[in-house]
């Protein structure tokens, strides 16, 4: 599985390094300032442990599901040149879900994984609706010979509403159908911690050897609960310097200034590693 060959451990802690807002954006700080901010967070998320770091555009609000040129642009250049300094394997994630950013980015930059927020499970969200092509997805990783990397899939994504009904377990078997490598399970928000009793049924649905990885509202305290039916943990908010904000003041919770806490990594990583 490509899984198992990205990760030494059992269960992965992957961190994020959630860019600030990038060229074209009002809020865009400047290229050299987003790579200081972003290097200094990765650097940080190696030193505490975490078995992989996912790269994503968090703070281009709003959305697009397909981004555009300075986007695209400006990931090349932070995404190649952190890279430089980070040993341990990383992913990316190109927000709302273009995959073809993504996979462009990893197989140029050496990327192992890529998440696909949209796969099987079409949504609408506060930038439109995102229809599932879980083909096309395929095709195009295929047109660009990027076999080697990992396809990380959403389902029953956050900040979202479905557009079909359909359980957790079918939308958990689409997936593995359509050629998920681990399938990703969040709450309904930044922050929010997936639902128990999805993740139990995830679970018996893939089976015990399938990767099933926590997407969001990961933290020390419920990292054992969660690691009950999940293989491993996707975390970013909680690691962060900063207090939590209400959901009308922040939508991610917590301003792109706040960084990555190396106490809080190691705490984190200790914990899952006790388990």
């Amino acid at each position: 599985m490509l899984f198992e060959s990205i990760f030494q451990t059992k269960n992965p802690v992957i961190g994020m390094v959630h860019f600030p807002p990038l060229l074209g954006y009002k809020d865009f700080p400047g290229i050299e300032k987003c790579l200081e901010k972003s290097l200094a967070d990765a650097k940080t998320l190696e030193e505490g442990g975490v078995d992989g770091i996912m790269f994503e555009n968090n703070y281009d609000i709003p959305h697009k599901a397909f981004v555009e040129p300075e986007i695209v642009a400006s990931l090349t250049f932070l995404i190649k040149e952190i890279s430089k300094s980070i040993s341990v394997p990383f992913g990316i994630n190109v927000l709302w879900n273009d995959y073809k950013t993504a996979f462009s980015l990893a197989k140029l930059c050496g990327a192992k994984f890529i998440r696909v927020p949209v796969f099987v499970d079409s949504v609408e969200t506060d930038y439109g609706k995102v229809l599932a092509e879980p083909e096309k997805v395929i095709s195009f990783r295929e047109k660009i010979g990027a076999s080697e990397i990992a396809i990380f899939t959403d389902i029953h994504v956050k900040h979202a509403k479905m557009l079909e009904e359909k359980t957790i377990s079918e939308s958990a078997r689409e997936a593995i159908k359509n050629g998920s490598d681990a399938i990703i399970i969040t709450g309904k928000w930044t922050g929010d911690a997936p639902n128990v009793d999805d993740l139990d049924e995830a679970r018996k649905t893939v089976g015990k050897d399938f990767p099933i990885l926590i997407g969001s509202g990961a933290t020390k305290e419920n990292a054992n609960l969660l690691l009950k039916y999940a293989t491993g943990i996707i975390v970013g908010t909680s690691l962060k310097t900063g207090k939590i904000l209400s959901k009308e003041e922040e939508v991610n919770l917590k301003p792109w200034e706040e960084s990555i806490d190396l106490e809080k990594v190691k705490e984190f990583v200790e914990k899952v590693r006790s388990l």
